[in-house]
């Protein structure tokens, strides 16, 4: 693909010099749509077939090219296929830019999952395969280039290049080969499969940059010293600047996206922006353009303010477009008709075998001396074993620089395709043999827990403000769940008008100054936060049309303190919070504290102390999402938690019910409390659980709150409106009025 773009530049620069550029004529058109069509028809219909047969869809992928290409359709239907697939440069320039932003996607995608940390922590063991991975390869490749027959060499006399190429060909391994198989088994986010990816990205670094000596040395018969050393040092100077500026860089273009546009389109473009500059970038040094994909997808992962859902978009669209076509397009430059014959294949099958074992032998070594076991050994072996479309962009360049002839192109094309379709099974083996450590089945479980967790999704908090005791509370809550999570919270005084302090005279402003200032430090006096409260003050129409506004603005949870006066006609909240929580794009949580409004300077309410916090649960999500926010919560405060489910006895026309029906009704209901009581300790709470029976569980929860001297109640619920107004059902209606302690409703619709 790498020779691919150049000649498509080539190109682009001849027609340049020569006049006028040409568009693309229909004819050329025509065909770029209807291979993508079918590449992409033949490499998801086998991959789902393989899938069927549990194997990853990756080695149908890779087949859906073999058989559309010269190998079974130019074999069945020659004249056919060569008008859908012509060997014409441009044609094949068209596709294989297409293909090349599937490794780049796929590349972010695996840079998303990657777990810095972890590799870090296991940086030496991958530094040891990835070097092991490396030097017994280009040994065994270099020895066996020694001694092929002369008619396997493009030019006899030139044996030590050809056999530098064939070395620097066996060392080379297949990240997105790698990456995609380790997502298919689902492996990416073992302890494996992330030493892996770092061994693998290490070595892949390293045989491109060896790749570029080999080239330079083959297109000038000279060692090029000086574009060796330059591609080290490209390598060092961009992963130590990625990882520091870079790193801070990120972070700030997706918060200022965030702030300035919001959304998951606006996150995916940026992403992709940075990551096409990195892979240029990094492509200009001499060293591998997906290194430049791959370590920007690191770093995006690792960003506050990259939303799961923008991350899960780029992935859908990787596996189900781009990826795709990358590997049905790898698997379309195989002839395996030019391996029929009896030497041919002789040779091909011995550098089959060397490629296997010089790498397997290699990683192994490498793993044992890292301090891993056997299976961990050979499972490493199996996964860098994949050679994929890396080794045919490596044939490709040898092929256009006159070191290889056709037959040995055919052969390292062939071990690509041969040890992709070997890593599948393989690391499924192995992998079967490893046994997870119990650190690292905490961290899987740990993971798996907040991929499904409604706290641990919420990264950025909404906390309109104008003062009061409400509100005050609230941000106190916050304030111990962002000492948990790390939540980035903004404090957010709506004013109503055209702009802040547009048309107003002075005394106006610095009234309105005034009353934002002390909004302002009415919360962040009740708040200890890891990171420093964010303010803002937005004006629009009204209030509640500012908050929303500002909360499409990729927030996660809005936190609102309840109406602080009681209203004549009963109702609990003023038509701001109505609107707000009806309409919110988020998460939403309302504190009504049943506390007297602050007096003061700064009108502030005393730090509540939170001993107890009790959470009714019907086992409904709703209910799950508020146990959440009460377990994190008590795990910063150290408070206990009881989950109380209230079952009602029979009524009096239903004296003789069942005594066996009602055993049942008790045994589910604990269940229930139980089910969502490890939820809890899994978020590092003290949860207890208590099964309450009785004729109105509104006023089983008061008396239980009130004698057992519960400091908090926090009910999940779901919105239900009527006539314009907020409704959580009577029940939580009725607690958040007659409760005797701060009430704090989670609503997530």
């Amino acid at each position: 693909m790498e020779a691919a773009l150049h000649s498509f530049l080539y190109f682009a620069a001849a027609t340049a010099q020569s006049g006028p550029i040409k568009p693309l004529g229909h004819h050329e058109v025509l065909l770029l749509l209807l291979q993508l069509s079918l590449l992409l028809f033949a490499a998801r219909g086998l991959g789902e077939l393989m899938r069927r047969i549990d194997l990853p869809p990756v080695v149908g992928e890779l087949l859906a090219g073999v058989v559309l290409g010269p190998s079974v359709f130019g074999f069945l239907l020659p004249a056919l296929q060569s008008e859908i697939f012509p060997k014409s440069q441009i044609q094949s320039d068209l596709i294989s830019v297409v293909s090349w932003l599937g490794v780049l996607f796929l590349l972010i995608a695996t840079g998303l999952e990657t777990d810095l940390n972890l590799i870090v922590s296991k940086g030496k063991t991958a530094l040891l395969i990835s070097l092991g991975g490396i030097v017994v390869p280009f040994a065994t490749g270099f020895g066996l280039g020694m001694l092929l027959p002369d008619n396997f060499l493009a030019e006899p006399s030139e044996r030590f290049v050809f056999s530098l190429f064939i070395a620097t060909a066996m060392s080379i391994s297949a990240i997105p080969v790698i990456a995609k198989v380790l997502m298919d088994l689902k492996l990416i986010r073992r302890d494996i499969g992330q030493v892996t990816l770092a061994a693998g990205m290490t070595d892949d670094t390293i045989g491109w940059i060896l790749l570029s000596v080999v080239a330079g040395l083959a297109s000038s018969g000279k060692l090029d010293l000086t574009a060796a050393l330059s591609s080290i040092g490209g390598a060092v100077i961009f992963l130590g600047v990625a990882f520091t500026i870079g790193r801070t860089l990120v972070a700030q273009l997706l918060r200022l996206v965030d702030d300035w546009i919001g959304g998951v389109p606006a996150q995916l473009t940026i992403v992709l922006v940075v990551a096409l500059a990195a892979a240029a970038l990094t492509h200009q040094l001499g060293i591998e353009a997906a290194l430049g994909a791959f370590v920007t997808g690191i770093l995006v992962g690792q960003a506050p303010r990259f939303s799961r859902e923008a991350g899960h978009t780029l992935e859908v669209f990787t596996a189900a477009f781009l990826a795709p076509i990358f590997f049905a397009v790898a698997g379309l430059k195989v002839n395996l008709l030019q391996l029929l014959e009896p030497q041919t294949l002789l040779i091909g099958a011995l550098v089959l075998f060397i490629a296997c074992f010089g790498k397997f032998v290699g990683v192994y070594i490498g793993a044992r001396v890292g301090g891993l076991g056997h299976w961990e050994g050979l499972a490493l072996g199996s996964g860098m074993n994949a050679r994929g479309a890396m080794e045919i962009i490596v044939a490709t360049i040898g092929l256009s620089l006159g070191v290889l002839n056709q037959q040995m192109y055919s052969i390292i094309v062939m071990v690509a395709i041969v040890t992709s379709l070997m890593a599948p099974p393989l690391l499924r083996w192995t992998l079967s043999k490893v046994k997870i450590g119990d650190e690292e089945a905490r961290r899987l479980q740990m993971e798996d827990m907040a991929s499904r967790s409604f706290v641990k999704s919420i990264r950025r908090v909404l906390l309109p403000t104008r003062g009061g005791a409400n509100v005050q509370l609230a941000a106190q809550l916050v304030s111990h769940m962002a000492q948990q999570n790390e939540l980035e919270v903004t404090a957010l005084f709506a004013e109503c008008g055209d702009r802040p302090g547009g048309g107003k005279s002075r005394a106006a402003v610095a009234a309105l100054e005034s009353s934002a200032e002390t909004a302002f430090a009415a919360v962040a006096d009740e708040m200890s936060l890891p990171k420093a409260l964010q303010t803002r003050v937005e004006s629009g129409r009204d209030p509640a049309e500012v908050i929303l506004r500002e909360a499409a603005k990729g927030y996660n949870l809005l936190v609102m303190g309840a109406t602080e006066q009681r209203f004549a006609d009963g109702t609990l909240f003023n038509s701001i919070v109505d609107r707000v929580v009806q309409e919110a794009p988020c998460a939403t949580m309302v504190v009504k504290s049943h506390l007297p409004r602050p007096e003061g300077e700064h009108c502030t309410i005393a730090l509540q102390e939170i001993r107890h916090i009790l959470v009714p649960t019907i086992g409904t999500e709703y209910s799950k999402h508020a146990v959440e926010v009460a377990s994190t919560i008590a795990a910063q405060t150290q408070a206990l938690v009881t989950l109380v489910h209230v079952v009602n006895l029979p009524q009096f026309d239903d004296f003789y019910v069942d005594q066996d029906n009602m055993s049942i009704a008790l045994d589910i209901a604990q269940q229930i409390v139980d089910q969502q009581a490890d939820i809890g300790r899994g978020l590092g709470a003290q949860v207890n659980t208590a099964v309450l029976t009785g004729n109105s569980p509104e006023k089983e929860i008061l008396n239980f709150a009130r004698d057992e001297g519960v400091d908090l109640i926090i009910l999940g619920s779901n919105i239900r409106p009527i006539s314009g107004r907020v409704f959580f059902g009577h029940r939580v209606d009725t607690l958040l009025r007659q409760a005797s302690c701060p009430v704090a409703v989670v609503s997530s619709s």
